[in-house]
């Protein structure tokens, strides 16, 4: 009788060792785990898949995962080449966004880039999104629309704004995400505006960093990092110190190659905050 309850209890172990590594093989395989799909369309027989981090596309900076599947199989296509076109639809005029290229990642199902949406849709203005792509030699175009919610914490991640040099800019925040009672990775991307439908990274500019708790007499943080251009990542870093949890504005000031001030002022005594900024809170 010890002997049966014996081989039994190694069977329940071996059943149990034998699903958990198949539960644990199936999650380490799934090139998309941890992120939620915000959206999908079909076309060309195909299904077009849109996830990200977030369970939402908001204003600023969105990353997003595109993978391509065939409707009838459910099988992902690999090594999609794949171009996209945001556009918002406003009751008198169009406009795109900036844009990241689509690049493949290490899983050839997986392609990925980021958007920068300015402003939020609504029910009568709205945002789609058109990707042209290519399989096995074949180009095919897909477009849907896309809800784009305000910032999920109400704070302003995004700035868009005319500079002084009479040039229009958008300046995005992208890390950190979330921030901590530390030194934080502070990074953000620029662009510059150059039609309603086209922007151009802005490259060797310098984003001057003074963040300030207005509910505690504004008071500021030592060992912060200006903003400099990376032209590998093609984005802007720095470091954000942040000595406690609560709201604090992150007083930001725009200089051009030269050292001009295209956007933002210094925080003094009779000037307590920047006309360029970020918010968080935690």
């Amino acid at each position: 009788m010890k002997t049966v309850k014996f081989l039994s209890l190694i069977a329940i172990f071996v059943c149990f060792m034998s699903c958990s590594s198949d539960d644990d093989e199936v999650l380490k395989d799934d090139p998309v785990a941890g992120l939620s799909l915000v959206t999908s369309f079909e076309a060309n027989g195909h299904t077009v898949e849109l996830y990200s981090e977030s369970s939402n596309f908001t204003t600023g900076y969105n990353e997003i995962s595109v993978r391509i599947k065939e409707a009838a199989s459910d099988r992902y296509f690999s090594n999609a080449e794949i171009g996209w076109m945001p556009v918002m639809h406003m009751a008198d005029k169009e406009h795109s966004c900036p844009k990241s290229e689509v690049a493949l990642t290490e899983n050839e199902t997986v392609s990925k880039g980021f958007l920068i949406f300015q402003m939020p849709g609504n029910a009568e203005e709205y945002w789609s999104l058109t990707l042209n792509y290519r399989l096995g030699g074949v180009t095919y175009e897909a477009d849907g629309r896309l809800e784009v919610n305000p910032s999920l914490d109400g704070k302003q991640k995004i700035s868009v704004f005319k500079g002084n040099d009479d040039a229009r800019y958008v300046l995005a925040m992208v890390d950190p995400e979330k921030p901590g009672v530390k030194i934080n990775d502070f990074k953000a991307v620029l662009y510059k505006m150059e039609d309603m439908m086209n922007f151009s990274v802005a490259e060797y500019y310098k984003i001057t960093v003074d963040p300030r708790m207005p509910g505690m007499d504004n008071h500021s943080s030592p060992n912060n990092e200006d903003l400099t251009y990376n032209a590998a990542s093609r984005m802007y870093s720095g470091k954000l110190s942040l000595t406690m949890t609560g709201y604090w504005k992150i007083n930001l000031k725009l200089l051009n190659a030269d050292g001009d001030v295209i956007k933002g002022e210094d925080v003094t005594e009779e000037n307590p905050e920047s006309s360029l900024y970020f918010e968080v809170e935690f």
